[in-house]
């Protein structure tokens, strides 16, 4: 067999440039500036590679000293799904939120001010927008990240999005086609599998996707998930009826197919990482996405190398790998120019249209999602500080569990000494009502309908409380009740400022 060479050879540098592999730590790591000196052209990002905006241009500055065209990556979906505030909670609303607003005009502008606090900070494409449809609600991983369960207000949302990331000179990535909204299965854990008709496929899942493409989206990432109209045997990341049938030829796409995390179980458990990895660049994708949980030398080597492999045994044609890596480039081409024509504007050029650095469009874009029910009584607000009992679910990967969310801090600020506890799924009404005493009761839930302990909680502690502000921070699905409820859309951390602000009178 033949010795693979580490040099700069063209196939082992086409094989690096299709990986997009994530790190450890807050600076670049030698082996990974090493590895971009040989070819590798993209990076991602994910939480643990952030502290600040000062600490993020700088790691982006030290990859491009190293590469000037160095595609850097993140996972920035605003709302639960964030990696610039992962220690805080994101300054915007998620999709949830803006497509219950349904003023395109104000998610172009959010879309536009994270846009430009990515460039800002270095980085040019973004693993966002999600065009799911959320046609299922008890979907364990998509959720508040879908704008919605009607297929219409998906697309025009997903265009606005994609229009106000790329005004600044951000790619988007739109995802997970075909289309996650239908799943009952995080594709994190298993293979999810969608088993409904062609018609019904392209009047839902697709239509935000072909908005997406006619607006231009540079990206489009695939799912992990199986779709038996589609392709019976391969999930849509490895097939090439979805990606090279579909996608390019039927639906238009030229851009960039990017692949979800290859470590997710819905690949690497059936098929592994290298080989999925080979698979999905002979079906038609052209970025591997590889880090969230894998962020090492070796796993960029075995990819690298099974890449190689599968070329010379001809498994994997030459001429795929080489077009999966031009049109890397060609996207880093884009962004490359779009920062030369940012610098060349000078530091005022970005805070036009009113994305001013300070605009607190994510703010107003919370206050405008938040839908309050008043009970029976009229609603008198809160002058005391009160007890906040979250009700926590066990979060799912995208979102993670080391961002904070619900309101507590905010109603803190608000009505200082505020008390809060957190509480799963043994939780009873009397271990609430012993630790709030005689203080009011604010409860806040996320997806109530989806978790039966949650609801039984919460009716047992409203029979004992019926003054009990209740907080919903996921999908608004169940019955507004208690003496205010309150429907944030989403648990961003300007979701709970605006619902503190209502609780407190403010």
């Amino acid at each position: 067999m033949t010795t693979l060479t580490t040099g700069s050879d063209t196939l082992t540098r086409d094989a690096l440039t299709v990986l997009q592999p994530g790190f450890v730590g807050t600076t670049a790591p030698d082996w990974l500036l090493r590895r971009i000196g040989e070819g590798l052209s993209s990076v991602g990002l994910f939480g643990r590679n952030i502290v600040a905006p000062g600490q993020l241009a700088a790691l982006t500055a030290q990859l491009r000293a190293e590469r000037d065209d160095v595609l850097v990556a993140i996972d920035e979906e605003g709302g639960d799904v964030t990696r610039l505030e992962v220690k805080e909670g994101s300054s915007f609303p998620g999709n949830y939120a803006l497509g219950s607003v349904d003023d395109i005009e104000l998610t172009r502008a959010v879309a536009r001010e994270l846009g430009r606090r990515l460039a800002a900070c270095g980085v040019d494409l973004n693993w966002a927008p999600s065009a799911d449809v959320n046609s299922n609600a008890d979907n364990p991983v998509i959720g508040v990240r879908s704008f919605g369960a009607d297929p219409d207000l998906v697309a025009r949302h997903t265009v606005a999005y994609v229009d106000g990331l790329q005004a600044v000179g951000v790619a988007a990535c739109t995802k997970h086609f075909p289309g996650h909204g239908d799943t009952n299965v995080d594709s994190h854990h298993a293979l999810p599998r969608i088993d409904v008709d062609l018609a019904t496929l392209h009047a839902r899942e697709l239509a935000p996707f072909r908005a997406a493409i006619a607006a231009g989206s540079k990206a489009v990432m695939s799912a992990h998930i199986l779709l038996s109209a589609l392709d019976p045997e391969r999930p849509a990341t490895l097939s090439p009826r979805i990606l090279t049938g579909l996608l390019r030829r039927e639906l238009g796409f030229e851009g960039l197919i990017v692949t979800d995390g290859m470590e997710m179980q819905a690949i690497s458990s059936t098929y592994g990482i290298e080989r999925g990895s080979v698979l999905a660049i002979a079906a038609g994708a052209d970025a591997i996405c590889v880090g969230g949980g894998l962020a090492d030398e070796d796993t960029v080597l075995r990819l690298r190398d099974a890449l190689v492999t599968a070329v010379r045994t001809g498994e994997l044609p030459e001429e795929r790998l080489a077009d999966a890596a031009g049109r890397v480039r060609a996207l880093a081409a884009w962004t490359q120019a779009h920062r030369a024509r940012g610098a060349a504007s000078g530091p005022g050029a970005a805070s036009q249209e009113g994305t001013a650095p300070g605009t607190e469009v994510g703010l107003v874009a919370a206050r405008r999602a938040l839908v309050a029910t008043p009970g029976e009584r009229p609603y008198t607000p809160m002058t005391s500080a009160p007890y906040v009992a979250s009700f926590t679910p066990v979060a799912n990967f995208a979102v993670g569990d080391e961002t904070p969310w619900g309101i507590a801090a905010e109603l803190e600020r608000l009505l200082p000494g505020t008390a809060t506890g957190s509480y799963g799924a043994e939780a009873t009404a009397e271990q609430v009502l012993a630790a709030a005493g005689e203080r009011r009761v604010v409860a806040v839930v996320r997806d109530a309908h989806r978790h039966p302990w949650m609801s039984r909680a919460l009716d047992a502690l409203l029979a004992a409380r019926p003054d009990t502000v209740v907080v919903e921070m996921g999908l608004n699905e169940s019955v507004p009740r208690g003496a205010l409820h309150l429907a944030t859309h989403g648990a961003a951390r300007v979701c709970g400022q605006a619902a503190a602000e209502v609780i407190a009178g403010r």
